[in-house]
């Protein structure tokens, strides 16, 4: 199984780097992103994941409700892109649930943020896909934590996929400055090795974000906008070719809970 997901929030990556974006871009980024994703996995059948923060749900909720009609799940990436407490866990949860009338069961932290595993699990989820089990300097060490979904008191663990050989991540930025051959070919491994892949985007990546004022390195926007646009779409039809299904990681928990 391929388990497509993507962290929809407010476009606050420019801030990072001292750059300037006004809210209401940091949210029509994100949306125009979004409609070009569902767009994609429209056309290839395939169902997805979407970990939203409630921001962003508030203010696109035709595109919320459209993603759920379309057969996908919601999940959390709690209440702010860029400020946390813990009480946002479970309030996070609550609110996508009464904002949109559908069961909340997952988890997924802003930029992979460590949190305390029992106040996940008294917040009400099931599941857990916040870390990226590899070395990347200035963000995480993960490289003792296992590879594959595991159980932490009653949340199942669902890493992201990283290669069998040296863990190399193949997250969104692998994606955009790895050669398509070279991704394809890590892909292949982890399917090959664990059975399934976890791989995780966002919908700025598939808008136009080459702006001199967001002042972002280029590693970050090459191959963004129309370029990752061609590029998922190319890589969703050749997983779909090769005879692989598409499924949300509340259809994957059933599936690994049997």
């Amino acid at each position: 199984m391929v388990l497509l997901s993507f962290d929809i929030e407010e476009f606050d990556m420019p801030l990072e780097y001292k750059g300037e974006i006004p809210f209401e871009k940091q949210i029509s980024i994100s949306q125009t992103g979004l409609e070009r994703i569902l767009d994609i996995l429209k056309k290839h059948s395939a169902k997805a994941t979407f970990f939203s923060t409630v921001i962003f749900a508030e203010n696109s909720k035709n595109l919320i409700e459209r993603l759920l009609n379309e057969g996908h799940e919601l999940a959390s990436h709690t209440w702010f892109h860029s400020e946390f407490e813990e009480k946002h866990l479970k309030e996070s949860r609550e609110k996508l649930e009464e904002l949109f009338s559908t069961k909340v069961t997952g988890l997924r932290m802003p930029r992979m943020m460590p949190v305390n595993e029992k106040e996940v699990e008294k917040a009400g989820y099931s599941y857990n896909s916040s870390i990226n089990p590899t070395f990347l300097p200035g963000r995480y060490n993960n490289l003792k934590v296992s590879r594959t979904y595991f159980k932490e008191g009653n949340v199942t663990q669902i890493p992201a996929s990283v290669s069998p050989n040296f863990r190399v991540p193949l997250f969104w930025l692998s994606f955009h400055n790895f050669p398509l051959s070279i991704y394809k070919k890590l892909a292949s491994d982890v399917l090959k090795k664990d059975k399934y892949l976890n791989i995780y985007f966002h919908p700025w990546e598939f808008a136009e974000i080459k702006d001199e004022a967001f002042k972002l390195p280029g590693f970050t926007v090459k191959n963004s906008g129309k370029d990752m646009v061609e590029r998922f779409d190319s890589f969703v039809g050749w997983l779909k070719s090769k005879g692989h299904t598409f499924g949300t990681f509340q259809e994957f928990q059933k599936q690994v809970q049997r």
